[in-house]
């Protein structure tokens, strides 16, 4: 690959970070870019641990929380002694506590892997979210730590009052934390950290140690976590002890396994997707979460690569010019999949309404823009229809896909090397 092809996908990347806020002008929109941006550094830490490393963490909101509070805490401390430390600083401080206590505690929870290691993760986890309840002085108990990141000194004339220069002063640190997860991944230590995933017996066997490459890897996700951490609390000037909570642990292994594990930016994928969705889909029903859950459901079982590892899947048949010959059938089975999703979402929407909504707003109720009436039998005919209707037509129509692939993967095979 040439130079030029190298550099490319983060001259794109770049371009991207910088034109966002431009073409998404609102203040929601930035906010969500905001938020999307510092979810992009939390995911592709987490992945550092299971897509490269192969461990499974359940607590691993603890750095990113602990460093948001050490983060917030050196922003009050700063503005209290008016000491002439920028805000563009801070999220290092927060990464510094995130691995502080990534190596407190990776030297506990690396010494096994597998379920041991995803069941001390949930026991530290659960230790970190109970103390926060305890030590009121340094988590704020349920109100939290707030601050003001307008008052810190000015950097280059910049005070970050206004959610732009908060986007972008956010975006910078993103493409600096990618290009430095990415360096890593390309690195001796990287391939090792591969090694130990598939095979740490034979890691051990050729004169390394499993456990200080997860014990490094553990360390190294806790200081990239922490760097978000650090920049969630300037962003929203606050912390609460939800951001080192099981919810917050679970949203980032959502992220990352929506988008895809064994990718390099599919926790990027994951962390755009999942943003977008828990910030819109939060104002339009009030079953978000089971949507959530559903999701990752269908991806666990359907697709275990994520939204990448299905990409990644037809990038062979675009090199060899065979991904047309799958359009017609994908096409095909995007009609009854779309016809079956509308039925879920109807199924969902109606017993959500029934279950929650009724006693204290009536049975009227409105999806997709068509009113319509809860306790009336004929919406639950018109959704199960759609739902199971769909799932069979999908099921009927999946074999053309199958031959495509087929018909496909032959001719890219019959094509000279």
């Amino acid at each position: 690959m040439s130079a030029l092809g190298k550099i490319a996908p983060w001259i794109i990347l770049a371009i991207l970070l910088a034109v966002a806020p431009l073409v998404f002008t609102s203040g929601t929109s930035r906010t969500m870019l905001s938020i999307m941006a510092l979810s992009i550094i939390f995911a592709l830490s987490y992945n550092m641990l299971l897509g490269q490393t192969g461990l499974l963490s359940f607590g691993h909101a603890v750095y990113y929380g602990l460093g948001g509070f050490v983060a917030i805490h050196a922003m009050n401390t700063v503005i209290r002694n008016k000491y002439a430390i920028p805000l563009p600083v801070i999220p290092l401080i927060g990464g510094a506590a995130g691995l502080f206590f990534g190596i407190v505690f990776g030297s506990v929870s690396t010494r096994r892997a597998g379920t041991v290691f995803s069941m001390i993760s949930l026991g530290l986890g659960e230790l970190v979210a109970s103390s926060a309840l305890i030590l009121r002085t340094f988590f704020g108990g349920e109100e939290g730590i707030t601050t003001n990141r307008s008052r810190l000194a000015p950097f280059f004339g910049y005070k970050f009052g206004p959610q732009i220069e908060v986007y972008y002063l956010i975006a910078c640190w993103c493409f600096v934390c990618i290009l430095l997860m990415y360096a890593i991944t390309r690195t001796p230590f990287g391939r090792m950290c591969n090694a130990v995933r598939e095979n740490p017996e034979r890691a051990e066997f050729v004169g390394y140690s499993a456990r200080m490459v997860r014990f490094i890897a553990f360390s190294l996700a806790g200081l990239f976590a922490g760097i978000a951490g650090g920049l969630a609390a300037l962003n929203f000037e606050i912390m609460n002890t939800q951001s080192i909570g099981a919810v917050q642990s679970g949203l980032v292994l959502l992220m990352t396994f929506v988008g895809g594990a064994g990718v390099f930016f599919g926790p990027i994928i994951g962390a755009v997707l999942i943003t977008f969705l828990q910030i819109t889909l939060s104002d339009v029903t009030g079953a978000w979460q089971l949507y959530f859950g559903l999701m990752f459901i269908l991806v666990v079982m359907y697709s275990p690569g994520g939204i990448a590892g299905w990409l990644a899947l037809h990038e062979p048949l675009y090199r060899g010019r065979q991904l047309g010959r799958l359009i017609p059938a994908y096409l095909i089975n995007a009609v009854p999949l779309v016809v079956m999703i509308v039925g879920g979402i109807l199924l969902i929407e109606l017993a959500d309404w029934i279950l929650v909504k009724a006693e204290t707003e009536g049975p009227g109720m409105s999806v997709f823009g068509i009113v319509m009436n809860s306790n009336s039998i004929v919406p639950w005919i018109i959704a199960i229809i759609l739902f199971f209707g769909g799932a069979f037509a999908l099921r009927a129509t999946w074999p053309r896909v199958q031959d495509a692939w087929g018909v496909a993967l032959a001719r890219l095979r019959e094509q000279p090397a």
